[in-house]
């Protein structure tokens, strides 16, 4: 069984985001960058998955500039047998995204994707559902459990009204979420091991795809600051403000 993980380069979530003083965008200059973290878990999920013997080979792949390849080898780090860079300048729409997956699907055939439900850049929670579309294959989507057997996955997954369990037949998307697991820290023998693993570069404009951005940020400001609290000597001056302010 051969497990494709999607992994994508962000800003290190220990960081603080600053923005651009044009309002542009964010500011990307002299900021550590790693791998977003609901990626991560999904790495964790396809390792484990290959220590039980279920999966035989884990492929990692990124879409993005030519550093991406420092995430990926964290990937392989992790325990991922090998990886693929598409490397493109431009930073692509999840529907581009989705549309260079399905390629590198097409070329790999592997029987699972597992890949975060979401980055924390974009937010947009958008690509697995679109690979699934355009691949034309079952979806299991916010995966807090993930139980592979007899050519079918069975996912827990996380529902406004509590867990729902989907069973789908592989070859299958599935998106993960916190819940999944722990991701594992890469010990330096496996961070040296990594250095010898391959890394398979190619270009994302070969694939004919449209990677030119359809949407168009306006304004990027930062969330406003929080307000100074007030300090009030007894209870029942407190009280007395909670109930102007209409919470009691």
């Amino acid at each position: 069984m051969k497990i494709l993980v999607p992994v994508k380069r962000v800003i290190d979530y220990n960081v603080k985001v600053r923005v651009k003083t044009d309002e542009t965008g964010v500011d990307l200059a002299n900021v550590k960058m790693s791998m977003n973290p609901f990626c991560e878990i999904a790495v964790e999920e396809a390792v484990r998955l290959k220590e039980k013997g279920i999966a035989t080979e884990v492929v990692a792949v990124s879409i993005g500039v030519t550093q991406a390849q420092e995430t990926l080898r964290t990937a392989l780090a992790m325990g991922a047998d090998r990886a693929i860079l598409l490397t493109t300048d431009v930073d692509p729409e999840p529907l581009a995204v989705a549309k260079l997956l399905k390629a590198v699907f097409e070329e790999e055939k592997p029987d699972a994707v597992i890949m975060g439900k979401q980055a924390i850049d974009g937010d947009n929670n958008a690509t697995g559902q679109m690979l699934a579309a355009l691949l034309d294959l079952p979806q299991a989507t916010f995966a807090s459990e993930v139980v592979v057997e007899g050519g079918k996955a069975k996912v827990t997954r996380e529902v406004d009204g509590g867990l729902q369990t989907l069973e789908v037949a592989l070859p299958a998307i599935i998106t993960v979420d916190l819940r999944l697991n722990e991701p594992r820290f890469a010990s330096l023998p496996n961070i040296m091991k990594a250095k010898k693993k391959p890394i398979d570069i190619k270009e994302a404009s070969s694939y004919g795809i449209d990677l030119a951005p359809h949407l168009k940020v306006t304004k990027v400001t930062e969330p406003p600051k929080r307000s100074a609290g007030i300090k009030v000597e007894t209870v029942g001056e407190l009280v007395a403000k909670l109930k102007d302010a209409g919470v009691i």
